[in-house]
């Protein structure tokens, strides 16, 4: 099955897109907080590659642009799908959640 950019003759992304991610990512609030969560400055060039391939592809229909922009785009889905959600999504509220909540200690 192709994705659906395969055979588009527009990027998956407007490149407006890819050049926010890129100013995103290289912002001062953006850097403190994935070196305070991670104890490391984020990469960004692939954005910046990204934003470039993208210009490339519209403007000068470069075959290579494309195959570079989708290629990063497969492995950006591609790494989406090892984050998988801690919590399970409930179907139905637990069976007496109107009860209301005790105070005592329960043993």
């Amino acid at each position: 099955m192709e994705s659906r950019w395969t055979s588009s003759a527009k990027p998956p992304r407007a490149c407006d897109d890819y050049r926010s991610e890129w100013k995103h990512c290289r912002s001062l609030r953006n850097l403190f907080h994935h070196y305070y969560t991670y104890g490391k400055f984020p990469l960004c060039k692939q954005w910046k590659k990204d934003y470039n391939s993208c210009i490339e592809w519209e403007h000068f229909k470069s075959t290579e642009a494309k195959t570079a922009l989708r290629e990063s785009e497969k492995k950006r889905l591609e790494e989406q799908k090892i984050h998988f959600p801690i919590w399970a999504m409930r179907k139905d509220p637990p069976a007496e959640w109107q009860l209301p909540l005790s105070d005592k200690e329960e043993e």
